[in-house]
Parts: C-alpha cells; sequence; structure tokens
C-alpha cells in the first residue's frame, strides 16, 4: 500500500495541500475548524507528517503578502484612498491572526512580482488595486492559470477568486433613497464601458430600480485621462448643460462624486437643495467636503477579514465570488 500523502489528506478534507501543511503544523492562519477537519482526515487516512522533511521545506513565515496594483507612473500618494482603506482593514485582520503583512505596490512589467509564496516571503497572497492597469491583471492572470493561488479585490473579470462591494445593491439603495425624497430626475455619472466593473453594476442597479417608478437616470460618462475629482468637476458641468433640470446625481464614486461636488458649486446649484448628491466607497475625504457627502458605505471591516481567512484557510468558501454588503452613509448632500 502507498504511504499516503499531504495530497491525500487535502481531497479528503476538501482543503488545498498548503492548508493541510499549515493546520497541521499549527498555524495561526488556519481556523479551529479546519485545523480540526484536516487533522480527522489525516487521522483517518493514517497520514504523518515528516517533521524533517517538514521542517526544510515546509516552514511558516507567518506572514501575508498584499500587492498594490497601480496606474503606471502615479504617486503612491495619488492611490484612490478607498485602497488605503481597504489595505488597513486587510492589516488588522492579519494582525489579529499573529500573521504579518508585506505590502508592494506594483504599476509594470518592471515591478511586476507574484512569487511571494513560492520564494518563502509568504504563506499566502491578496491582490488590490486599480483595475485600469489590464497589464497587472493579465499578468496575475497568467501566474494563477499556471497554478498560484491567491484572492483579490474587485478584479477586471471572473478567472479570480475575488471579492467585491454588493454593487448593484448599492445602486439599488441610492435609487430607492432619491425617489422617497422626492427627486425625479436623477442622473449616473460615471464611466462607461470601463475595465471597472463594479461601476457597470452600480448603474445597472441604481437604472433598474429607477426604472420600477418608471423613471429614465441621464447618464453621463466623464472624460478619460483626468483624474477622478477633475473628471467630476467636468462631468457636472456637461450634465447641466444636457440636462439642466437635474435634481439628484448617483456618482460612481466618492472622488468622482467630491468632483462632481465642486462643478456643481461652480455652477452656482446648492447641493442638496437643488440637486442631492450621493457616491459610493465611503472614503473618509467624504465626511469632511461641506456640506458632507452622503454615500454607500462597503463594509470594510467585514472584507479585510474576509479576504484574509481566504486567503489563508483556502477553505471551499474560496472559490468563485464573494460580496460584501453596503450600507447608505445619510450625510450632508442628500
Amino acid at each position: 500500500m502507498l504511504r499516503p500523502t499531504s495530497f491525500d489528506v487535502a481531497e479528503r478534507a476538501g482543503v488545498s495541500q498548503s492548508t493541510v501543511s499549515r493546520a497541521l503544523r499549527g498555524s495561526p492562519g488556519v481556523n479551529a475548524e479546519t485545523r480540526a477537519r484536516v487533522s480527522a482526515a489525516a487521522r483517518e487516512l493514517g497520514y504523518v507528517v515528516d517533521r524533517h522533511a517538514s521542517s526544510l521545506r515546509l516552514k511558516s513565515s507567518e506572514t501575508l503578502a498584499l500587492v498594490t496594483i497601480c496606474r503606471p507612473g502615479e504617486d503612491r500618494s495619488a492611490i484612490n484612498p478607498f485602497y488605503f482603506a481597504l489595505l488597513g482593514s486587510i492589516a488588522a485582520a492579519t494582525s489579529a491572526r499573529g500573521f504579518n503583512l508585506l505590502v508592494s505596490f506594483q504599476e509594470s512589467p518592471a515591478n511586476f512580482r507574484a512569487d511571494f509564496v513560492a520564494s518563502g516571503l509568504a504563506d499566502a497572497m491578496i491582490v488590490i488595486g486599480t483595475t485600469s492597469n489590464r497589464a497587472a491583471w493579465d499578468y496575475f492572470a497568467e501566474a494563477q492559470a499556471s497554478g498560484l493561488e491567491f484572492v483579490c479585490w474587485g478584479s477586471p473579470g471572473d478567472p479570480f477568486h475575488w471579492m467585491r462591494s454588493d454593487n448593484d445593491a448599492g445602486g439599488r439603495i441610492a435609487a430607492e433613497h432619491l425617489v422617497a425624497t422626492g427627486r425625479r430626475r436623477p442622473a449616473f455619472v460615471g464611466p462607461q464601458r470601463s475595465p471597472q466593473r463594479q461601476f457597470d453594476e452600480r448603474r445597472d442597479g441604481f437604472a433598474a430600480a429607477l426604472a420600477a417608478h418608471g423613471i429614465t437616470p441621464a447618464i453621463v460618462s466623464p472624460p478619460a485621462g483626468a483624474d477622478r475629482h477633475a473628471q467630476g468637476v467636468a462631468a457636472a458641468r456637461a450634465l447641466l448643460d444636457a440636462h439642466p433640470d437635474t435634481d439628484a446625481i448617483f456618482a460612481a464614486s466618492d472622488m468622482l462624486a467630491l468632483g462632481v461636488l465642486q462643478g456643481l458649486k461652480d455652477a452656482g446649484r446648492s447641493v442638496p437643495g437643488d440637486v442631492a448628491l450621493i457616491g459610493f466607497d465611503g472614503i473618509r475625504a467624504g465626511t469632511l467636503a461641506d456640506p458632507a457627502l452622503t454615500t454607500l458605505e462597503p463594509d470594510l471591516d467585514a472584507a479585510g477579514e474576509a479576504l484574509v481567512a481566504m486567503a489563508l484557510e483556502d477553505d471551499d468558501h474560496r472559490l468563485g465570488g464573494t460580496r460584501i454588503p453596503v450600507r447608505l452613509a445619510r450625510r450632508g448632500t442628500a
């Protein structure tokens, strides 16, 4: 009879081989339920860890790698503040498990890197950041196709183990709130046909909820090339030129919404008196606007905990996509 291997244990327990290795060496990155399931599978199969080989091959780094994808040439201080907030929640969840966090900012082939686990620098990897950097996501898609395991926030497509905000639900919540407060001539401001699919999901949810009330929103796509704030200013100007009677705007992101807010002020429109405004992301800068920005806010604490669990535990729930709930943070603009 052939001696059972860690791969046999992984198949019996319904986890990956790397999770078996971490569970049997007592890594704090594996929860108690998964550790018990792996231990039971090992006992049933008569699997015994080769301690000498394990010490040579399978030392845990007790570190989680976090790759943050940036736009080429983008100053790190200009990165969307949503990703810094998400990074903070991931760091907190990682620390709670007794792990360290290795952060790598990547923007171009010159610094693309995905071998943190293979090189022993980390036990698992998470990828977050802008989906507009297609070259970066293509690189990580190829890495995944070659057998690399990781989880990501967002992603421009489904071939990844991904997590996203519940964007469609957020759009519907925005629409229902605006209708409930008497707005009847709403608009959506956000990129169209963008690799950042969350914008399409937010628009579609918004439009579908409004359609149930017999309302069709105006759709304005901001000009490409500028930063989100500048895009929002320009989009507000274009919207008011084309639809001067607009009384509500749902912007695809908070950074766009803050630009829209500036554009409305420049045009002499009061917010929320003349035009109500809702953003999406829940970034801190929105609370400092005048008036403070009403926004759809994802539960970033839950997102950080779930991403770390998906990366380190390698369990069944890791496969496919996961949505994080959002809530309306009602402030001064709507």
